[in-house]
């Protein structure tokens, strides 16, 4: 019995099992004239996968669904098969990406788009966090993808196979080129594995989005249409009704309690805090408006300004320095990291330096923080936070306290070093 695969030829998950079997030289067979929500309830189908899901792949020794496990499955029909790496280490990354790719990219990419084009209730709020946790895992990627051409190894794996299909509707169905130009290193990868050969031969030519599509409203069927019989029979009767006045119901109480305004949303913890004398943009506009004299006038400034009561300083050291062997890639890493700091502009100021004149470059930053812990939210929602060793700063140390002023004035050389750059984020 030949390998037949239940879907229909514009399934990105059927895409994956047959890029896979073009790549392990088997010959999968696709159900022809396949048409979902048709094809997919039959009783046959329903007893190869009782929850109807597509692609179901029938194999002489039964039936296999779940796109992943039949990928994977037919990657294992050669032995040793490269998709699977060279290595144990290998493999364990390529599963990594697998499931990354799945539950960040897939998923949130899903939830984006199908209730946009009516498979799914359309809620605003959803679609919001749907994009914000996309574009999380998108950076995550890029960051990765910066010093890789492949997720792992120097060749197609699995993961490459896995990871493409899961982005081809991002790409083609909602990602416009000005979304994606914040992913650069990710645009590059998609647009170079889907021009592989056996990517080419299963999807086509692929053009991506020019727009998001317009949202859908998901459509009741309309009642059913009287007859001209029923409704002649009905006509008398509705004649003979006299019409009965009803005075307007009066408001019951509860529903007055019910038109009530909205209550508003919960405040950010920080924003309960004390007043503070330090108000953060006097301070963020004295730093960017001071062009001479910068110790004279903005370090001074700072300190007269400060209040150890409502803010905290923290020096923080990126984990992984010796990694940093291509300056534009480290300096992009940075740069990633304060976009995704945004969240924390109202209560924050920070300045990253890259020091080095030659690889490996050392990223060491300091930040000022309302309240005297790093915000919880910040440590919850930014993953950059856990690459960095964060310390706090002791003022009663006059050599932490002039390791700040160095930091705000991007003095140089800095611990006896050159810096490469400097980014402020305020």
């Amino acid at each position: 019995m030949a390998l037949v695969l239940h879907a229909n030829n514009t399934n990105k998950n059927a895409f994956k099992v047959l890029i896979a079997a073009e790549y392990t030289g088997v010959k999968v067979q696709l159900v022809q004239n396949f048409e979902f929500l048709v094809s997919n309830k039959t009783p046959e189908f329903l007893q190869m996968n009782p929850i109807g899901k597509v692609p179901v792949l029938e194999t002489p020794d039964g039936p296999i669904f779940e796109s992943n496990a039949i990928a994977r499955y037919v990657a294992r029909l050669k032995d040793d098969n490269p998709l699977f790496g060279s290595s144990l280490i290998e493999y364990g990354h390529i599963e990594q990406w697998i499931d990354f790719s799945s539950m960040e990219i897939d998923t949130n990419s899903s939830r984006w788009f199908y209730p946009r084009i009516g498979l799914g209730v359309y809620l605003p709020p959803a679609e919001e966090a749907a994009i914000s946790a996309l574009k999380r895992a998108l950076a995550a990627l890029n960051t990765h993808l910066a010093t890789n051409t492949y997720l792992v190894g120097h060749a197609v794996t699995l993961a490459d196979i896995i990871m493409t299909c899961n982005l081809l509707v991002g790409f083609c169905k909602l990602m416009t080129k000005s979304f994606t130009l914040e992913f650069p290193h990710v645009e590059r990868y998609f647009w170079t594995m889907v021009n592989q050969p056996n990517f080419c031969k299963i999807f086509g030519e692929l053009k991506q989005a020019e727009s998001v599509p317009p949202v859908q409203s998901t459509r009741k069927p309309a009642p059913p249409k009287e007859s001209a019989k029923a409704k002649a029979k009905d006509e008398p009767k509705k004649e003979a009704k006299k019409e009965v006045k009803k005075e307007p119901a009066k408001p019951k109480e509860e529903d007055a309690e019910e038109e009530e305004a909205p209550k508003p949303k919960p405040k950010n913890p920080l924003d309960l805090l004390p007043p503070s004398k330090m108000i953060l943009d006097e301070w963020k506009r004295l730093y960017s408006n001071t062009k001479t004299n910068f110790r004279e006038v903005a370090i001074k400034g700072f300190w007269d300004m400060y209040d150890p009561e409502g803010y905290s300083l923290w020096f923080c050291e990126y984990k992984y320095n010796d990694e940093n062997t291509v300056s534009f890639v480290t300096l992009n890493k940075v740069g990633g990291f304060l976009q995704r700091m945004d969240l924390a502009r109202k209560y924050a100021f920070g300045k990253m330096l890259v020091i080095g004149s030659e690889p490996p470059y050392k990223v060491k930053g300091l930040w000022l923080f309302r309240g005297q812990e790093i915000p919880q939210f910040v440590m919850d929602e930014c993953y950059d936070m856990e690459l960095y060793e964060w310390t706090k700063v002791d003022l009663s140390d006059e050599a932490q306290k002039e390791r700040v002023n160095g930091m705000i004035e991007d003095q140089e050389p800095f611990e006896g070093e050159a810096l490469l750059d400097a980014k402020c984020f305020k």
